[in-house]
């Protein structure tokens, strides 16, 4: 192996990234004849789903037929002829029969939603992103089979699209009296509380690049995230889990259907299973295994992954119930049916990550760092040519990158990269070194022209940052990244490249923050005050003392805050005899409203109110439209 730069070639007109999954490889791409796939999304298709979805207002939350350009089977050429396939294949959607009693809608969401049929009712597993969406779904699945009630629900994990549109499938006075069941993995609600809180802001800014939300679809712009075709945008919600799995093994009875558990926590998840049903020789693999390599960092931001657990999780996941198993269906994509043939695709997911993770850490032992390990690391041939490890949602490239962020860090060592300039100043210093904004960018062209676009993009960046009012730098990088997009196999860097090119060249739009009271009311009193905590003005608080007792009457809990040398420090069940400037006894939903900056009327204090005031004038708000390919 030797220190590469990478490079690109051309194919009908549009730059193909040789390097964009961490290959360069010839003569190992899949068959484009193959349509196994297309096939197994079909089958078993009982009634085309709706192809919209409105709100109580008439909001469109949900818009299959902005994606009836996917029709054509040859790829334009400015999407990737890989990521074009991937799309016509997440954009079937309908009410599916995956066996007996076991049925999946798919498409009208990111996700899938899986309805098991028990001896009353139905299960719902993983109800989508937003309420009105699954509530369509619901109604598709009563209208071809029966109007069966929900007689328990399965989260079988804590992100957005397998829990969010769960009003619309339960109501929560049955959750609370015990009449529907809610299960989910331990930790669940710890991590689906705070995942979207504590950086929640910054992630939800770059997740509008990773799912493009405000780009239109069309053979120039989105098409799809390569996981699904799009995220809905309704009403999101979160009912609290009343059953805990805690091991590989346990088994629920759900509505006379027998579940048996795996726990698989720290793969795509932290708090992640998958389960089986025996009775129905089905399994599910949750988000574990795709038609897809997944993300073992998401470009929108999340901790790093563990690449070898995922893989041993997968390993147990064959050995436990392959054997016992006729298809195996997951929260996203298609079915696979076959022992044999669900084996094979287990197996190929369980080594791309195995891989990944071990030749990361080869090649890092002898000196390499993530980023050229990213560029020079080849799949084997037999992965290669498999469709569901294709990057049209992870990619080799950010994947190499995170094992090796994941083990050794940001530094790779170089003392030169020790203490770099940040952007603005770095550009500034490159266009000094060039002559000027002029010259940076007549370099940027000689490299565009040549197809070396990578660096184009790097020269234009900084060109852009140097002089963020020149209108033919951000139009000259509109271009690369539209350039890079339009080459782009994996949907995420797509969206990406194309959405950095779209806000160079007209305003941010507005970034949603769908933090519903349902999902705010899930965090803990730690959780509350963690969020207020990173709010502090550090600058503006160092020269401020407080403190503050909090008793929260209707959990039964007490708390304690200060702040000193600018730090929210905070902790639960103080001593009695500790002197605090003020006591505020509330109830924890009257302490979100608090937090949320409400006065407490209705609460009952002691000590000086103006302890609290102080606190709030002290937290900085978040920016939610920060800029990111501009200073």
């Amino acid at each position: 192996m030797t220190r590469g730069t990478g490079s690109t070639h051309t194919t009908a007109g549009v730059p193909r990234q040789t390097r964009s999954r961490g290959t360069g490889s010839k003569g190992h791409e899949p068959s484009m004849d193959d349509t196994t796939d297309f096939d197994s999304a079909l089958r078993g298709l009982i009634a085309p789903a709706p192809t919209f979805v409105t709100d109580d207002e008439g909001r469109l939350v949900w818009d299959l037929r902005r994606f009836d350009f996917l029709q054509g089977k040859t790829a334009p050429e400015t999407v990737h002829p890989h990521l074009w396939r991937q799309g016509r294949l997440t954009v079937l959607s309908g009410l599916f029969e995956v066996t007996e009693g076991v049925y999946q809608v798919r498409g009208m969401d990111l996700s899938n939603m899986t309805l098991i049929e028990g001896g009353e009712g139905v299960v719902v597993v993983d109800p989508l992103v937003s309420e009105e969406v699954a509530a369509e779904a619901l109604r598709l699945y009563r209208e071809y089979r029966s109007d069966r009630p929900v007689t328990a629900v399965v989260y079988t994990h804590p992100h957005l699209d397998h829990f969010g549109g769960v009003r619309g499938v339960v109501d929560e006075d049955d959750v609370v009296s015990g009449r529907v069941p809610i299960v989910a993995p331990e930790h669940f609600m710890e991590h689906g509380a705070s995942e979207n809180v504590y950086a929640g802001t910054a992630m939800i800014r770059r997740g509008m690049y990773f799912a493009a939300f405000d780009l239109d679809p069309g053979p120039e712009g989105r098409v799809g995230m390569g996981l699904g075709i799009g995220t809905s945008n309704g009403s999101v919600g979160l009912i609290p889990p009343t059953l805990e799995i805690t091991r590989t093994g346990q088994e629920e009875v759900l509505d006379g259907v027998r579940f048996v558990f795996q726990m698989t926590p720290g793969t795509e998840a932290p708090a992640e299973m998958n389960f089986h049903l025996p009775e129905r020789r089905a399994l599910c693999t949750a988000e574990n295994a795709c038609h897809t390599l997944h993300n073992l960092l998401t470009l929108r931001g999340a901790q790093v992954r563990d690449a070898r657990m995922w893989s041993r999780y997968l390993n147990e996941t064959i050995r436990l119930f392959a054997d016992g198993s006729d298809v195996v269906f997951a929260s996203h994509h298609w079915p696979t049916w076959g022992t044999d043939a669900l084996r094979d695709l287990l197996a190929e997911q369980r080594d791309i990550y195995a891989y990944l993770h071990d030749q990361t850490l080869r090649l890092m032992n002898k000196g390499f760092t993530g980023i050229e390990i990213a560029e020079e690391l080849t799949l084997p041939p037999a992965l290669e040519r498999a469709w569901s490890s294709r990057g049209y949602y992870g990619s080799v490239s950010h994947n190499v990158k995170a094992i090796y962020q994941r083990y050794m860090g940001w530094f790779d060592g170089n003392p030169a990269h020790l203490w770099q300039h940040p952007p603005k100043a770095q550009a500034e210093r490159y266009a000094r070194a060039m002559g000027g904004v002029d010259g940076l960018l007549a370099q940027a062209r000689v490299f565009a022209d040549e197809g070396d676009l990578r660096f184009a993009a790097e020269l234009g960046s900084h060109a852009v940052f140097a002089a963020p009012d020149r209108s033919d730098a951000r139009e000259f990088l509109a271009h690369v990244l539209t350039r890079l997009g339009h080459g782009s196999e994996c949907a995420t860097w797509r969206n990406f490249f194309l959405v950095g090119a779209s806000e160079l060249t007209s305003e941010v739009p507005p970034t949603a923050l769908p933090l519903a009271d349902s999902l705010l009311s899930a965090l803990n009193v730690t959780q509350i005050l963690d969020s207020l905590a990173i709010r502090v003005d550090g600058p503006r608080a160092w020269r401020e003392e407080l403190s503050l007792e909090l008793r929260v009457t209707d959990i039964g809990e007490r708390h304690r805050a200060l702040l000193s040398n600018g730090v929210l420090v905070h902790y639960p069940g103080p001593e009695e005899d500790e002197e605090v400037g003020l006591t505020l006894t509330l109830t924890k939903e009257r302490l979100l409203r608090v937090a949320a900056g409400a006065e407490p009327e209705g609460s009952e204090y002691e000590g000086d109110l103006g302890v609290l005031r102080r606190l709030m004038a002290l937290l900085d708000a978040p920016r939610p439209d920060f800029p990111i390919v501009t200073p």
